[in-house]
């Protein structure tokens, strides 16, 4: 009984001691991440973010003829929600008219000035030339009284028949200088006319096309699309109480969903590796789920500082060769340039990696025991790097240095 009794309690305390011990033999493995070397495919990708843009779009632009009537400096008063779909004809936006109604007043009031000085000139050359024509009908009853006067006086004395004659002589060269002014004062009346209806007309033609130009401030849309707002050159965004001048009159665009591009910066190590034609498969952080196949289409040879950064950046653009009715412009791109693909070849990751004086070593399982190891290394991409010597696959090699090993010399290369 008493040696049953001993293995019974025996037993369970060996089995514990024995647990105790596996675990502590455990701890370090459990604490420390491993990674096997691989064998496979490579790809060496440059992974750079972007934006979605449309290399195809209609402009909606204010009217054309604010430069005819100087106005340079025109304020967007209200715009429609970017990302708003539209038809043709619907309403867009609307251009601040404080100028325009103010060239508007002084037209009307110029036009009023002018009408009422060509109304005066018409009543003076009305009255001025009536009277010339009746001095000359005034003339000519004269004359034919003389005449009358004359036929009569044939028993007067020859003086006083001369006398008539020459009154009548007279009054026919005064008839015919009267007739002579009068149409030069009839021309001269027409002139002035016509400078003051001409003057009428240009007033009453401007302030008839200052009223279209009004009504063109309401802003229409020219084709079915989705709004997007229109980029200045220091990359803002044309939004209300923004100033567009009519040399550069977009308010708005309306993007070709069908042909996107994403528009990229790379920097000055990632560019050297870059090269027109290149594969590009395009994600989106708005949906993580879209993969789309694009090609590098353009890369700069002259790198630009970016707000706010002194590094200097490279433009890419990298075209998508497929549609999502999802995409939209600006959406952030995630744009991964496959740039080579090696097959057959050695991987670890590259938190397994260590340097030390030039020296690139790993922490590998040796047995029971840990190796620090000098390895040779290839290419490398986002998150893993060929291993050319050093390493064979399936080795175990460490994500982190072990504790204890960080002064043990390292096993180089032969």
């Amino acid at each position: 009984m008493n040696k049953k009794r001993i293995l019974l309690i025996g037993i369970p305390v060996l089995l514990i001691v024995l647990g105790y011990a596996f675990l502590g033999t455990g701890t370090d493995e459990e604490i420390s991440i491993t990674a096997k070397v691989t064998k496979g495919v490579f790809l060496n990708e440059v992974i750079i973010s972007g934006e979605a843009q449309s290399t195809s779009l209609k402009k909606i632009d204010a009217p054309v003829e604010l430069r005819n009537y100087r106005l340079y400096d025109v304020k967007i008063q209200d715009l429609v929600p970017e990302g708003t779909v539209v038809k043709k004809g619907d309403y867009v936006g609307k251009l601040d008219p404080s100028g325009i109604n103010g060239q508007i007043i002084d037209a009307q009031l110029s036009l009023e000035s002018a009408e009422s000085k060509y109304t005066q000139e018409q009543l003076d050359t009305t009255l001025t030339l009536k009277q010339e024509r009746t001095a000359i009908k005034d003339i000519q009853f004269n004359i034919e009284e003389d005449k009358l006067e004359l036929k009569q006086s044939i028993y007067e004395s020859p003086v006083t028949i001369r006398q008539l004659e020459i009154k009548i002589e007279r009054a026919e060269r005064d008839l015919k200088e009267n007739k002579e002014d009068y149409s030069i004062k009839k021309r001269k009346a027409i002139a002035k006319m016509v400078e003051v209806g001409t003057e009428v007309s240009k007033i009453r033609t401007k302030l008839d096309g200052l009223l279209e130009l009004q009504k063109s401030f309401t802003i229409h849309s020219s084709a079915n699309g989705m709004i997007t707002y229109m980029k200045n050159r220091d990359g803002t965004k044309r939004i209300v109480g923004s100033s567009i001048s009519p040399w550069d009159p977009t308010i708005a665009t309306l993007p070709d969903l069908t042909k996107m591009e994403s528009k990229t910066y790379a920097n000055e190590v990632d560019i050297r590796k870059i090269k027109k034609d290149l594969s590009v498969t395009i994600g989106f952080d708005a949906f993580p789920d879209v993969s789309l196949a694009g090609t590098v289409t353009s890369v700069a040879n002259v790198g630009e500082k970016k707000r706010g950064s002194d590094i200097n950046l490279f433009q890419v653009m990298v075209k998508l060769n497929e549609t999502n009715t999802n995409i939209r412009p600006g959406m952030t791109t995630s744009n991964r340039i496959l740039i080579e693909e090696e097959e057959n070849v050695l991987t670890v990751p590259l938190e397994a990696i260590f340097s030390k004086d030039s020296v690139s070593y790993v922490y590998t399982k040796s047995g029971f025991s840990i190796t620090k190891k000098e390895i040779e290394l290839g290419d490398s991409n986002f998150d893993a790097v060929i291993v050319k010597n050093g390493l064979k696959e399936n080795d175990v090699v460490y994500l982190s240095k072990p504790e204890g090993l960080e002064e043990k010399s390292i096993a180089l290369l032969k």
